[in-house]
């Protein structure tokens, strides 16, 4: 059996949809937050490579490339400050981070 485009593509989707739903699903938790977006991007970047690999084409892998650079200095930023809150506040819940309002 060969996998296709489509499979690729529903893969994706599926991540996509997970983490959309962990999103909307788990509003308390930063980390579990995190998480979901970073598992959006990487589904994004899975169709990216599925269609770039699918057309004969490079520049979707390429640009696949700075989608991780960014997700990667956005994981390490978003960590940073969830440690740097949990030290001051003693939570990670989202609903109790009140002191953020200007």
């Amino acid at each position: 059996m060969t996998l296709t485009l489509a499979h690729y593509l529903v893969l994706g989707a599926i991540l996509f949809a997970l983490g959309v739903f962990g999103i909307f699903w788990n509003r308390r938790n930063l980390i579990i937050l995190l998480m979901c977006s970073e598992l959006v991007l990487l589904a994004v970047n899975m169709n990216f490579v599925a269609f770039s690999a699918w057309s004969g084409d490079i520049h979707g892998q390429v640009f696949v490339f700075f989608i991780l650079t960014v997700a990667a200095a956005e994981a390490a930023i978003g960590l940073a400050i969830l440690v740097l809150l949990f030290r001051s506040i003693d939570t990670i819940n989202v609903d109790e981070l009140d002191q953020l309002k200007g």
